[in-house]
């Protein structure tokens, strides 16, 4: 890899570093504790959230008329978010042990932790449920895709990328046929190597 890019990866891995910091520093400010896996706020925070909560049916009744007749347009994607889980998850069992690369831990990528918000109501959990799967399925076939193309085809594009998976960056030069030769069996054992942080 070029060391200005080795060193900009390097830079950027440090920020994102610093970022979750900062992140932790505002939860504790928030006066959030996260024990043996259960979010709990200190009783206060709590009695706070439980006041700002807005009542199901004033949520309901309150809401546009369009976005009532669009939220079935928005839940129907459940149905192709988990035959691609579904898929992905059957893809990475049956091939990820034949090429060596270890299985990525789904758990890891969906998080369901926003029910322990008092001040949502049961729809607003019900969606921020929704969003989370979603989103968190995405993260986990993103991962799963990078993974399978950092083994089989590490190779930039010619093109800028709107949003690069964070392997990308150690990729082949577009056009340097030596440097894929070269690089390619070491991006491999990269990837047979992975475990993740």
């Amino acid at each position: 890899m070029n060391p200005n890019i080795a060193d900009l990866v390097q830079r950027i891995r440090a920020l994102e570093q610093e970022l979750e910091m900062q992140l932790a520093l505002t939860r504790a400010d928030l006066k959030l504790r996260i024990e043996g896996g259960r979010i709990d706020f200190e009783q206060a925070v709590r009695q706070r959230h439980e006041q700002m909560k807005k009542r199901l049916l004033r949520y309901v009744l309150g809401a546009r008329l369009l976005i009532l007749i669009t939220a079935p347009v928005i839940y129907m994607l459940i149905v192709p978010l988990v035959l691609l889980d579904l898929f992905v998850t059957v893809y990475q069992w049956v091939c990820f042990p034949v090429y060596g690369i270890p299985k990525v831990r789904r758990s890891r990528y969906l998080v369901f932790d926003r029910r322990y918000l008092a001040y949502l109501n049961a729809l607003e959990k019900l969606n921020c449920a929704y969003c989370s799967y979603a989103n968190g399925v995405i993260e986990y076939v993103r991962e799963i895709a990078s993974l399978t193309e950092q083994y089989w085809c590490p190779i930039k594009h010619a093109r800028k990328l709107v949003a690069a998976h964070p392997r990308y960056s150690g990729f082949a030069d577009f056009g340097d046929a030596d440097g894929y030769q070269k690089e390619l069996e070491a991006l491999r054992e990269q990837v047979r190597k992975a475990r993740e942080e």
